[in-house]
């Protein structure tokens, strides 16, 4: 039987939430601009905009590249965003595999950002290189808030 498992990490950053939550809604394009670990995003099917699109992405994970595809659930009322793998590496080390992100007013400016991994490997005894996803996508939410942070 596979494991099942959920991390969570919030971290504070000085952009305002909607500002971050629309990079992460609708933005993605952007991001090999302002991510180190980011190389491309480019619309599989659908398009920026719309819930239920399919992205594909490529990105740099422990010095080696790789790729992830993701199909995209938003939700405007609580500002979060969820990325639910349909394809690439991650899908390698997980049977199932999805990343939110929850963007929270925090004072004048600034905001919280709550990660979330939920996952499900493959099998019970499977290395869980879940650490290195959330390092990974905790870095790229702090480049991010640096290239915006410079760009103000």
């Amino acid at each position: 039987m596979a494991a099942i498992g959920k991390v969570e990490k919030e971290i504070e950053i000085q952009t305002p939430a909607e500002k971050l939550f629309k990079i992460f809604k609708s933005q993605c394009h952007h991001m090999p601009n302002m991510a180190k670990s980011v190389h491309a995003v480019d619309v599989h099917e659908g398009d920026w905009e719309k819930e239920g699109s399919i992205k594909h992405w490529k990105y740099n994970l422990d010095g080696r590249d790789e790729t992830f595809k993701e199909k995209v659930e938003i939700d405007e009322e609580n500002k979060a965003v969820t990325f639910i793998a349909v394809g690439g590496h991650v899908l390698d080390h997980f049977k199932n595999y999805k990343g939110t992100f929850k963007f929270t007013p925090n004072g004048d400016k600034g905001c919280l950002v709550k990660i979330t991994l939920d996952y499900e490997k493959r099998t019970a005894d499977d290395h869980d290189p879940i650490d290195k996803y959330m390092d990974l996508v905790v870095g790229l939410v702090k480049d991010i808030d640096d290239h915006l942070i410079l760009q103000a």
